[in-house]
């Protein structure tokens, strides 16, 4: 399938998926960006990608970005609508410096990576009453205070 993008800076590389089994593409920092410690920031991504109606742009942090810089993305994910695609509608990564120094992020230097998920659209219908049992609220399936009392 192909998809249409707009890229702000063409001396930086397109997206692309660098070996045969990825399943994300990479975004470049379009420019060197600081953030500051114990802070959030915007890195710009370089392009404004036209998304498959149908289709969602899930926007993750690099696996590598908590190690090697200290940057989480703040809300784990970042999800670009197929809406969102207008002239100036770059894509930018939002990150948090979890760490007490400032953070720089070069020109051209991979800062998170895209996958594309199929999406379908439900039509909501309100019910007075569920007619499955309750779980048991947050964390209901048990977990790590399970495992740590074996």
């Amino acid at each position: 399938m192909k998809v249409s993008l707009k890229r702000i800076d063409a001396e930086l590389p397109l997206p692309m998926y660098e070996s045969e089994g990825a399943v994300g593409f990479d975004f470049v920092a379009r420019e060197e960006t600081v953030i500051s410690g114990k802070s959030l920031g915007l890195i710009p991504g370089n392009v404004v990608i036209e998304v498959p109606v149908g289709y969602m742009l899930v926007v993750a942090a690099r696996s590598s970005a908590p190690k090697k810089k200290g940057l989480l993305t703040p809300h784990g994910i970042g999800i670009i609508d197929h809406d969102y695609c207008g002239p100036e509608d770059e894509i930018k990564i939002q990150v948090y410096n979890f760490r007490d120094e400032s953070v720089a992020i070069a020109r051209g230097e991979k800062v998170a990576q895209g996958v594309f998920v199929r999406i379908d659209k439900f039509e909501f219908e309100e019910v007075q009453e569920m007619h499955r049992e309750s779980r048991g609220g947050f964390g209901s399936t048990g977990g790590y205070d399970q495992q740590m009392n074996r």
